[in-house]
């Protein structure tokens, strides 16, 4: 495991009943309508953060890009 892992181990709760817990608070701060708003805004940063992060790797250039012409101007 990785330090940050370690770190956050123990705050994280993985059982079912904390899961059934922290919906039913969820339930109770944001009511039943606004729970589907809230996931589904989620879900859609989540796939923007996605794109985001595969937008920014280094993509190899094509090879017309590495064909250059020569300094004399023929090809």
């Amino acid at each position: 495991m990785t330090p940050l892992t370690v770190q956050f181990a123990g705050l994280i709760p993985t059982g079912g009943g904390e899961w059934v817990l922290i919906l039913l608070v969820l339930l109770l701060l944001f009511g039943g309508t606004k729970l589907p708003q809230l996931a589904k805004g989620l879900g859609q940063s989540m796939k923007e953060f996605k794109k985001a992060a595969k937008e920014d790797d280094p993509v190899p250039p094509a090879k017309e890009e590495l064909k250059k012409p020569d300094s004399q101007g023929t090809n």
